[in-house]
């Protein structure tokens, strides 16, 4: 959940907070890749390359640690759906119930 100016909570949709995490750990592997053509294509000092695989070792745990989010998202995503179909197919069942007592 994100802060809003006055320093509320927003009510933010799973599906939107899928989406925002899915982009974040696109532009982590994205920024990943890039890294790791640079250490295969560039010839680096000692020291750069320990940074590289450095930033590369934070940007795979990253990594990681959106998908644990995603998966617990879309966990919680999967029991919204599962909700609002229960619920749908109650409202049905009354609904047919109803128009049969007026029969």
């Amino acid at each position: 959940m994100s802060k809003s100016k006055n320093g509320t909570k927003e009510k933010i949709s799973v599906a939107s907070e899928i989406d925002r995490i899915e982009e974040r750990r696109l532009h982590c592997k994205n920024h990943m890749e890039r890294a790791e053509f640079r250490q295969r294509e560039e010839q680096l000092s000692d020291e750069d390359r320990q940074a590289m695989e450095d930033e590369m070792i934070i940007l795979n745990e990253r990594i990681q640690r959106y998908e644990k989010e995603l998966q617990v998202l879309r966990g919680e995503n999967r029991k919204n759906m599962m909700l609002s179909v229960a619920l749908l197919a109650i409202s049905a069942i009354f609904y047919y119930i109803k128009t049969l007592s007026f029969i």
